[in-house]
């Protein structure tokens, strides 16, 4: 009895639920990078940057006023033969350069510096550049000292106050790079983090989707497998219960309708002896009992058909003897017919097997491939019991030849014997049909 399979649940639903959530894992992640690396960017494009930009406007600054202050110096200088007033040149180019210097500073200082911060240098430079015109006013007035008094008394005490202020700036940059570099490296750290949490996650889907997959396949090829029996053991019936049926009509035919057909032959022919010599009753006598004989061969050329007597009595090779020879009488078409090895005894289920496979294979050739020749070639080889069957007519590629259940019930036959069916293309074409069974499963078979 054929056990019953429950349809199992299609693993399709799951597998593509997971598919979703891991790419919407990948996309919610890459969109998170993004925006690390977007905050990144702009971190050391706005802070990192504008802070290097704005240190080398404040150096620029500091270089301008020490330059201040060592003319400063000089001009307090008593040794020196010039006049304060031939500085002013001097100090009216290095204020150029501060003035271009601050306005640069001004458009790259950094953003959390405050209002007061951005005005006071500045103010500063512009408190001090207005000391600088009383002085040189002094100066060209011929108040000498006090145009040293207005250097020392105040404008060296404003140049020390700009470079302390710059100082300090600098100072401030340089805490601002260090504290970028500082966030930098742990947008880096959380970075590398999300990515090791990301990969197990994935590694870990990955994982589980894996195991869902083998459990899904083997459950799959367990029912597979179920079916596969089911079906062997199916087609191990049916094909039982057709020779069953054949043997019978085949013995119906030979023993039934043969025996009463020999009867009525017998009793025409001795119904014809009491006839006249040369009436036409014994003449038509004599016709019918023709006819009868040719029925009576007819019926046993069928029941040798459906089921030859003489593969039970004398064995496959005998059998293919016959049959062969009598398949080209019937349909024309020439085989040549080989054997080689050394016989051994193939009978019972094993032998009628073989004896279909060729049958049906004769029979593609003769209705399907066209061919005029054909060659059957059997082996009886060391390990194994070999068969072909070749004709080079039209092969399966012939649109007019629709493949049935011919072929597929050679390929049942095939696995009861634990052999193999191989239907291939020679290389002149046609179509080369080859069944090879295991000795021990042909001898073991017979019966």
């Amino acid at each position: 009895m054929l056990r019953s399979l429950t349809p199992g649940r299609s693993p399709t639903p799951a597998l593509i639920l997971g598919l979703i959530i891991t790419l919407a894992a990948v996309v919610a992640y890459s969109w998170y990078i993004t925006l690390q690396i977007s905050g990144l960017r702009a971190l050391q494009n706005d802070l990192a940057g504008r802070n290097r930009k704005d240190s080398l406007q404040l150096l620029r600054i500091q270089n301008d006023l020490n330059s201040l202050a060592l003319g400063m110096r000089d001009m307090l200088d008593n040794d020196e033969p010039y006049p304060l007033t031939a500085w002013s040149a001097q100090f009216q180019r290095i204020r150029a350069d501060l003035d271009d210097a601050l306005r640069l500073e001004e458009q790259v200082s950094v953003t959390h510096r405050t209002p007061e911060q951005r005005q006071f240098l500045g103010t500063s430079l512009a408190q001090f550049w207005d000391a600088v015109d009383r002085m040189f006013a002094f100066a060209q007035a011929g108040k000498a000292d006090e145009a040293r008094a207005q250097i020392r008394l105040t404008l060296q005490a404003r140049q020390a106050a700009l470079s302390t202020a710059v100082a300090r700036l600098l100072v401030q940059n340089n805490e601002s790079e260090e504290q970028a570099a500082q966030r930098i490296g742990e947008i880096y750290d959380r970075v590398q983090r999300q990515v090791y949490v990301f990969l197990v996650a994935i590694l870990t889907a990955i994982l589980l989707t894996s195991l869902y997959l083998i459990r899904s396949n083997r459950q799959l090829f367990a029912r597979l497998a179920a079916l596969s029996e089911q079906r062997s053991e199916l087609a191990q019936k049916l094909i039982s219960t057709q020779e069953s049926t054949l043997r019978y009509i085949s013995r119906e035919l030979h023993d039934e309708f043969g025996q009463i057909l020999t009867a009525i032959g017998s009793m025409l022919s001795r119904a014809g002896n009491h006839a006249p010599e040369g009436s036409p009753l014994r003449s038509e006598l004599r016709e019918v009992c023709e006819i009868a004989q040719s029925t009576l061969d007819n019926v046993r050329t069928l029941s040798q058909a459906l089921h030859p007597v003489m593969l039970d009595e004398s064995g496959l090779e005998s059998t293919l003897d016959w049959y062969i020879p009598t398949v080209e009488r019937q349909t024309g078409v020439s085989i040549s017919y080989e054997k080689s090895g050394t016989p051994f005894p193939v009978d019972g289920s094993a032998g009628i097997h073989i004896y279909r496979v060729v049958q049906e294979a004769l029979n593609n050739v003769t209705r399907h491939s066209g061919a005029r020749e054909a060659w059957v070639r059997l082996r009886f080889l060391t390990d194994v019991l070999e068969i072909e069957v070749e004709d080079h007519g039209s092969g399966f590629a012939n649109p007019q030849s629709k493949p049935g259940i011919g072929l597929v019930a050679m390929r049942e036959r095939a696995e009861l014997l634990g052999g193999t069916m191989e239907f291939s293309q020679p290389s002149s074409g046609g179509t080369l049909v080859r069944l090879v069974i295991p000795k021990e499963r042909a001898e073991s078979s017979a019966g």
